[in-house]
């Protein structure tokens, strides 16, 4: 899988490295090119997943705000939902081009 961004490359991951979650791929966070990543003050609380931490992505001197997003410590029972623990993986949003 790779995540794009006006043909910047944010992530790319084999598939042990990703996972599917409500529609959206997770990247691992070793998979991630976290210099295009700045901590957002964004707040959200997923009601099975916990905090979550929402990123601006930078790409070309241009702010995507919110467009990356990960849940660094989940609620318990969250990992047996999923079946694999997702602490910290990273989904973007849909500025950003997931392909396989």
């Amino acid at each position: 899988m790779k995540a794009t961004l006006n043909g910047t490359v944010l992530a790319e991951a084999d598939d042990s490295d990703v996972v599917s979650i409500e529609g959206n791929w997770y990247f691992a966070p070793h998979t991630v090119k976290a210099q295009f990543l700045d901590a957002s003050p964004t707040q959200y609380t997923c009601s099975w997943k916990g905090s979550c931490q929402f990123y601006t992505v930078q790409v070309d001197g241009e702010d995507h705000v919110d467009q990356a997003w990960a849940y660094p410590d989940l609620i318990d029972g969250a990992t047996n939902r999923v079946g694999r623990d997702f602490a910290g993986f990273v989904a973007f949003g849909r500025e950003v081009s997931v392909t396989p």
